[in-house]
């Protein structure tokens, strides 16, 4: 089984992506790795902020690693906010078949009134030198721009409204 796990950021991706390797021993790749390898070892001149044209350079390398663990019959988990909402067009249904697509996303309310812990929680599996970015309106402004993507593009997406953690294990209890 291939699982794409993706939203804006601090939304919790590597967290769950970091569960679910716990809970099967998937192995996870993490889009935010490979973009920061390719940046640093200058195989592109994009930086961590072109965040638009770097799911146009990272998505169809990604692409190929999902083929390629599926033509292996390896399972594998990828996170990241680099995944188009039209990725399903990409993949004949041999593949599709094979893919769990999980996209999260929260409601304005649950940022405004869980603004503290989004950011508490920014670095629960990885650690974020500088999150100076991550401003209210910022994720407010992320999280909307994925629901518009995901109603755009008719792709499901897990919003989290009340409870963060009921809402990630009603996510992992759905995975199997």
């Amino acid at each position: 089984m291939i699982i794409l796990i993706t939203g804006p950021t601090h939304v919790g991706k590597t967290n769950i992506a970091q569960k679910l390797l716990e809970k099967f021993q998937y192995p996870y790749v993490s889009q935010d790795h490979i973009k920061m390898g390719l940046i640093r070892s200058h195989y592109t001149e994009l930086t961590p902020d072109d965040d638009e044209k770097m799911t146009d350079y990272l998505w169809p390398i990604t692409r190929e690693m999902v083929k390629t663990a599926f033509e292996n019959k390896q399972n594998l988990i990828i996170e990241g906010c680099y995944i188009p909402f039209n990725w399903e067009n990409d993949f004949e249904d041999e593949y599709l078949e094979n893919i769990q697509y999980i996209c999260l996303c929260m409601s304005e309310r649950y940022i405004e009134n869980h603004f503290t812990d989004i950011q508490q929680y920014a670095s629960c599996i990885e650690s974020r030198l500088d999150d100076a970015y991550c401003t209210l309106d910022m994720i407010k402004r992320e999280n909307q721009r994925f629901r518009n993507g995901c109603a755009t593009h008719h792709v499901d997406y897990i919003l989290i409204e009340e409870n963060y953690w009921d809402a990630i294990d009603k996510v992992l209890a759905s995975i199997g």
